[in-house]
């Protein structure tokens, strides 16, 4: 069965978390270090928050992260500086295969979104920035929902947007809990292993494994052929 959209996770699959580097090395002397330092804990706050059923937006949880990095690493940041890094997140470059694989999706006519957990603002303004926003058919954030990926009322904003069920769905994500989320919910996962990292070992495996982004389209080729 054709998928009815290809859903992509945001930060991390179609834009590359470690183009921030350059933002970080103005106030860092390791900056890989500190970006990686200020991803985790703005992964883990959202998650954290999630649980305890306080909800504040991805903008938040990435000054807090950013609050906790500058602490482990011992940077000074001044109010203007705080504003500027948490602003670079709608700067963040996309992946070298991200344009060309959105394109050959776009040429066969499959609709692709974004389910993200970055707030609608700063989504928007780092899709235009990345020059793909003219590629994508729906951005769709968790604050329509009022909590983080991997709840599944995340997942459920993709079905209620096309009045489809999951299984109608390819989902794309670099985040191994989020691929499990997803595949978890019902959809047909690829998971977009950029960093070579182990498999997961809680909850169901997505039903692909990419090395990055350029076998989606074999994706869908296969599952169109199924259904012909």
């Amino acid at each position: 069965m054709k998928p009815a959209a290809v859903v992509f996770d945001l930060f991390g699959t179609l834009l590359n978390i470690a183009s921030l580097r350059e933002a970080a090395a103005r106030v860092a002397s390791e900056p890989d270090a500190f970006v990686a330092t200020w991803r985790e804990k703005q992964i883990g706050y959202a998650f954290a928050s999630a649980i305890m059923g306080v909800h504040e937006d991805f903008d938040a949880m990435t000054e807090h992260g950013l609050r906790y990095a500058a602490e482990k690493h011992g940077v000074a940041l001044d109010e203007h500086e705080r504003k500027l890094l948490v602003a670079a997140w709608e700067h963040v470059r996309a992946y070298d295969d991200v344009v060309s694989t959105l394109r050959e999706l776009h040429q066969r006519g499959v609709r692709c979104a974004v389910l993200t957990n970055g707030t609608p603002s700063t989504s928007e303004a780092a899709i235009v920035h990345a020059g793909i926003a003219d590629l994508l058919d729906a951005t769709l954030s968790v604050e329509s929902a009022g909590v983080f990926k991997p709840n599944r009322r995340v997942y459920e904003l993709v079905t209620a947007h096309y009045q489809l069920p999951a299984e109608h769905f390819v989902f794309v994500s670099s985040n191994g809990w989020d691929a499990t989320g997803a595949a978890l919910f019902g959809m047909r996962v690829a998971w977009c292993n950029r960093s070579g990292a182990p498999a997961e070992t809680f909850g169901p495996a997505p039903e692909w494994v990419l090395r990055d982004l350029r076998g989606v389209p074999a994706i869908v080729d296969a599952l169109a052929l199924s259904s012909a």
